[in-house]
C-alpha cells in the first residue's frame, strides 16, 4: 500500500515536482488522462457516439381526438384532472389536438392518459 503525505504549505511548484514523482512510481503517464468517451469510442464513430443521453423526466400530455359521442365523459375527466372552467375545457375538447397538460411527470401523465382514455379519449405522451 502506498502512502502519500503533504505539507499544507508546499506551493504549486512543489506540488506539482511531488505528483511527477507519484505518477512516475505508479508508472501513469499523461496519454492516460484522455477523457473517457474518447478513449472508449469505438472506430468509426461520429460525435453521436459522444454525447450522453438524458432521461426525460417532464412529459406532455396531449387530446389527440374525442368521438362525439365520449364528449361529456372527456370533458368530465378533464375538469377533474385541471382547475379550468366548463367553458375552456369546452374549447380545449373542440380545438384537437392540444396539448392538455405541459411539464409533468411521469406518473402523472400516465394517470391522465389512464383517466381519459377511460372516458374514450385517444390520448399522447409527448
Amino acid at each position: 500500500m502506498l502512502s502519500i503525505s503533504f505539507k499544507f504549505e508546499t506551493n504549486v511548484d512543489q506540488f506539482n515536482k511531488n505528483l511527477g514523482r507519484v505518477l512516475d512510481k505508479l508508472g501513469v503517464t499523461t496519454s492516460s488522462f484522455a477523457p473517457a468517451t474518447v478513449v472508449a469510442a469505438p472506430a468509426g464513430a461520429g460525435a453521436d457516439a459522444a454525447e450522453v443521453v438524458e432521461e426525460k423526466t417532464e412529459f406532455d400530455v396531449v387530446i389527440d381526438d374525442v368521438p362525439s359521442n365520449a364528449r361529456i365523459a372527456a370533458i368530465k375527466a378533464v375538469r377533474g384532472l385541471t382547475s379550468l372552467a366548463l367553458k375552456e375545457v369546452k374549447e380545449l375538447i373542440e380545438g384537437l389536438s392540444k396539448k392538455f397538460k405541459e411539464g409533468v411527470s411521469r406518473d402523472g401523465a400516465e394517470d391522465a392518459k389512464k383517466r381519459l382514455e377511460e372516458a374514450k379519449a385517444k390520448v399522447s405522451i409527448v
